[in-house]
């Protein structure tokens, strides 16, 4: 009696590194009061959890609700305010993508460069 043989296929799947980032740019962990409002709208209060020089991720605070795409400015005291466009929510957390570039130090020092 033949023994049957059955071939086995491997999944080939590349290890995923947490390590790698995938962003343009880097993110730095910051901890910001900051205030947050869509075009035309009222302001509301948030909390800057990370920045970089083409977005940031935000947690609000309070009941607020902003919808994906909404086109919000960012008020950091201090500093000039920045316009940006919400690309993600998860609970009270959104990732926004800034218009144009910031200056992050400048920013964290005071002053939009």
């Amino acid at each position: 009696m033949k023994q049957a043989t059955q071939d086995k296929k491997i999944a080939r799947i590349a290890p995923v590194d947490p390590a790698v980032e995938r962003r343009r740019s880097q993110r730095q962990t910051v901890e910001i009061d900051a205030l947050m409002r869509e075009m035309g709208a009222e302001g509301f209060d948030v909390r800057l959890i990370d920045l970089s020089t083409h977005g940031f991720q935000a947690e609000i605070v309070g009941t607020e609700e902003v919808d994906v795409g909404a086109r919000i400015w960012l008020m950091v005291q201090g500093c000039e305010r920045q316009s940006a466009l919400v690309k993600w929510i998860a609970g009270a957390r959104l990732g926004a993508e800034f218009a144009q570039p910031v200056d992050v130090d400048a920013l964290l020092s005071g002053g939009v460069g």
